[in-house]
């Protein structure tokens, strides 16, 4: 079989496109969580701490810990996961302190953000890029 250059060029620009597609895809699904957690309110920076590594060695156990003093609940999602929710946290009326921490695997170098809805109804958000020199997701 003989390719053309016509072949090639269209070849070239399929490649290109399912290059870039994944990316929006995460995107995408980043954003639907992100509405269906703040259920229509808008998300504001700030009020919240995320503490993550800015370098993570390994992407299998990545650990990020989250301070939102008033929050009723807590979600920290991974933007460049295949499944961006990592964890939700509850607090309720008797909580000591909206504080968490966990250890989460991420697939590659992205940005993990941290979004809490505040007993008020407000939702607010951190967000912090990670860094990752070997994937967690067999990467």
């Amino acid at each position: 079989m003989q390719f053309t250059r016509r072949d090639t060029l269209v070849m070239g620009a399929g490649a290109a496109v399912a290059t870039f597609m994944p990316l929006q895809v995460f995107a995408d699904a980043t954003e639907d969580v992100s509405a269906e957690f703040a259920m229509g309110e808008a998300i504001t920076d700030g009020g919240v701490e995320l503490t993550a590594p800015e370098i993570a060695e390994n992407g299998n156990t990545v650990p990020i810990s989250v301070n939102a003093p008033g929050a009723v609940a807590v979600l920290i999602l991974a933007t460049g996961n295949p499944s961006p929710k990592v964890i939700g946290f509850n607090f309720g009326p008797r909580a000591g302190g909206q504080t968490a921490s966990t250890r989460c695997r991420l697939a590659g170098t992205q940005d993990v953000v941290a979004l809490a809805k505040m007993a008020d109804g407000s939702v607010k958000r951190a967000s912090a890029t990670v860094k990752v020199t070997i994937g967690g997701c067999g990467g």
